[in-house]
């Protein structure tokens, strides 16, 4: 048995995950720990950097105690660690890895930084086991809206398509702003969508034309049009129809993802779908994903919500399959890449 650290800091979430790897490659989640600083950015209606940071410093060492506790470990315990080290903030990349760094040279055990996209790849194999070869894996959250060919967690990812301009979870944000909803915007704006009508207001459907990239995704227009359509319904002073606005717009963005990726599926042979990061728990998404997954006799595969977002979990997972596919382990120079692309899932 071998026992992986997880450090996940690239954002405002602190994460601690600990997992056990069996001799036969399977992975056991033995702790999964976060703290967030939400609240603390609320006010400003996204993630301050500096903010994000300094809440880091604070929270790394309790909630590393906790998870500690949690698994019935000690540090002594540990046999190797693996760290977001990009893409992400950088002060709070730099957090992460530090504590990292400063774990393992005082443990004396191999250290990992990894790539926090394909962490949340990685977070499905906790609930659903290994990845069939290839995967798709679609995945959606406040900073990045991309398609995946997963042929193997551990070496090799390729990009399939990506946001042009706005990631899905940035326009929740945004559209929650325009109908003085709280943020993060996804949970309310799904709250509300339930209440409401998603046929009410035509809202379009970015990238979707004959000539447009199949595999691409555009929500900037989508939160335009949004904008445009509550202000001209309060220059008429007119009531807006929040149910409904939320419900529109989250139907316009559920049937872009679901569409796009089904036909990725079917454009590379690939018969299973993985769905993840923090837009993977909106409910219309799921089942709207789950209709059309079964309609073109593809699997779907979607992690509890806990393992969508930001989490140490995640990270643990992805530094137990690199052990087990003897990937060399990173230096103890390890620097942060903010911008790091998908393809390098470890540094």
């Amino acid at each position: 048995m071998t026992i992986i650290l997880g450090i996940e800091s690239s954002c405002d979430e602190t994460g601690v995950g600990i997992a056990r790897l069996g001799a036969d490659g399977s992975v056991e989640l033995l702790a999964d720990e976060v703290a967030s600083s939400v609240e603390q950015h609320a006010r400003f209606g996204g993630v301050v950097p500096e903010v994000a940071s300094r809440a880091h410093l604070e929270a790394m060492v309790p909630t590393m105690r906790r998870a500690f506790e949690v698994a019935g470990l000690r540090l002594s315990d540990v046999d190797a660690i693996a760290v977001t080290c990009g893409p992400g903030l950088a002060g709070a990349l730099l957090v992460g890895v530090s504590a990292a760094k400063a774990y393992a040279l005082s443990l004396g055990v191999p250290l990992y930084g990894v790539n926090h996209l394909a962490g949340h790849v990685a977070a499905d194999t906790l609930e659903h086991g290994a990845l069939p070869s290839p995967s798709l894996a679609l995945l959606v959250s406040g900073g990045h809206s991309q398609l995946l060919r997963v042929d193997d967690i551990a070496t090799r990812i390729t990009e399939i398509g990506s946001t042009i301009d706005d990631a899905a979870g940035e326009a929740y944000d945004k559209v929650a702003r325009i109908l003085d909803l709280p943020y993060p915007g996804g949970p309310p704006i799904d709250k509300a969508a339930q209440r409401g009508n998603p046929r009410a207001i035509a809202f379009p459907r970015g990238l979707t034309g004959p000539r447009d990239a199949r595999h691409d995704f555009s929500f900037s227009g989508l939160k335009t049009s949004v904008a445009r359509w509550v202000e001209a319904q309060e220059r008429a002073g007119t009531q807006i129809p929040v149910d409904d606005v939320a419900a529109s717009f989250q139907e316009a963005v559920a049937d872009v993802l679901t569409a796009k990726a089904v036909r990725a599926a079917t454009d590379l042979n690939i018969t299973t779908l993985i769905i993840s990061g923090g837009v993977a728990a909106n409910s219309r998404l799921k089942q709207l994903a789950a209709e059309r997954c079964a309609t073109a006799g593809i699997t779907l595969r979607v992690p509890r919500p806990r393992l969508c977002t930001d989490n140490g979990a995640m990270i643990a997972a992805l530094g137990a399959h690199l052990v087990a596919a003897g990937v060399t382990p990173s230096s103890l120079d390890l620097t942060t890449d903010p911008a790091l692309p998908v393809s390098v899932i470890s540094v």
